[in-house]
């Protein structure tokens, strides 16, 4: 893991604008109507959310462009690897749930690795938008934002695509599998 001055290096910058690039002109159905142009120059001008997206990165997520925000002017990335991303698996959904396993605890949950990568966990809608934009995860699934009334209750909801259908369940928010990790989304 990098020190915590959450910068990288301006070769470091330049090896992830690179990957972005290649990976948003191979996959120019996710952001019909964008131009990487625009896209670098505002990446080129935020040094911080670089690191995320190069956190994002590390982590096996695989971030892309996938919309524009005409009103702001940002730009949304979401973790768009082919299944969920292999350095966030094995989780529990967040830190009440961890603290509530009495034994075999993972070793982080979705909500927190989050956080302390800078992004948020897509929605339960803003997974169904990704999975507008290809076939995710039709061998793991991912949690998802969950509604408070149901984290209140102990569970937390997580999402997969199995027989060319999403799919949303529940589960106690202090299980964890090897297959279920989360995807992000970070705004630029």
């Amino acid at each position: 893991m990098k020190s915590n001055k959450k910068q990288l290096s301006p070769e470091q910058c330049d090896e992830l604008i690179n990957t972005l690039k290649s990976r948003f002109e191979k996959n120019r159905n996710r952001h019909k109507g964008m131009e990487w142009a625009k896209v670098q120059a505002k990446l080129e001008t935020n040094a911080e959310k670089l690191w995320v997206l190069d956190e994002m990165e590390i982590t096996g997520g695989e971030p892309d462009v996938v919309g524009h925000d005409k009103k702001t002017g940002e730009y949304i990335f979401y973790d768009c690897s082919a299944e969920s991303p292999k350095g966030r698996r094995s989780i529990c959904y967040d830190h009440e749930a961890l603290e509530a396993r009495k034994e075999h605890k993972p070793e982080n949950s979705a909500v927190e690795m989050a956080r302390d990568m800078g992004i948020e966990l897509l929605t339960e809608e803003q997974y169904r938008e990704l999975q507008q934009l290809g076939k995710f995860d039709t061998k793991t699934s991912c949690w998802v934002k969950t509604p408070a009334d149901i984290r209140k209750l102990g569970g937390a909801i997580f999402c997969d695509r199995r027989y060319d259908t999403v799919f949303v369940y529940h589960n106690g928010a202090e299980s964890y599998y090897a297959a279920r990790g989360f995807r992000g989304s970070l705004r630029v």
